[in-house]
């Protein structure tokens, strides 16, 4: 089976944006930038939300700003354009400000359901697998510093990826590891 044909899509992408600004006032950010929330009482970062691309970011007097929600790397680009654009507006002047993908979150199919309790038995020094707390097993790709997340229903969660190939390819290694223990049919 091909990668492509297990339906991956990507959920969201996390990210961060280093070299921006030492420090925020948050109180100016709040007052001069429309589309932002800020309670402190609350939460002690603001949030600046982009409706299109769609992204949400936390930003903290600290400096250090996060970028979640986004669906594409070209997304978390544009939309971390348009913040820093704004930022540039209420006097922060960032020189070369560094995006990093953190992590990113994928859902696939693997269009057939799964025997957990079999998988567990075939695979048990990479996986964690207690369905009284949680009815998926965690399966750990050491290798790619990845976890998939596996349900009966044959879907998957796949975490930890920096990049949207390292999804796919851990949906096909998962899909191709089942296939060779006979758990899944192709």
């Amino acid at each position: 089976m091909d990668k492509n044909d297990l339906d991956v899509k990507i959920e969201n992408i996390v990210a961060s944006i280093e070299g921006v600004a030492e420090s925020f006032d948050l109180n100016k950010i709040k007052e001069e930038i429309p589309n932002t929330e800020y309670d402190k009482n609350k939460f002690p970062g603001l949030v600046y939300r982009v409706k299109d691309p769609k992204a949400a970011f936390l930003i903290f007097s600290s400096g250090k700003i996060n970028c979640t929600g986004s669906r594409s790397i070209e997304d978390v680009e544009k939309s971390c354009k348009l913040l820093l654009k704004d930022l540039e507006s209420v006097g922060y002047n960032p020189i070369k400000p560094e995006i990093v993908i953190q992590n990113v979150v994928a859902s696939a199919n693997l269009k057939s359901e799964v025997n957990l309790n079999e998988i567990a038995g075939a695979l048990m020094d990479d996986i964690e697998y207690e369905p009284e707390q949680f009815p998926g097993m965690v399966y750990r790709l050491r290798e790619m510093n990845v976890v998939v997340l596996i349900f009966g229903s044959g879907r998957l969660v796949i975490t930890g990826a920096k990049d949207t190939e390292s999804v796919h390819t851990a949906a096909k290694k998962v899909h191709d590891k089942l296939s060779s223990l006979g758990i899944l049919q192709s």
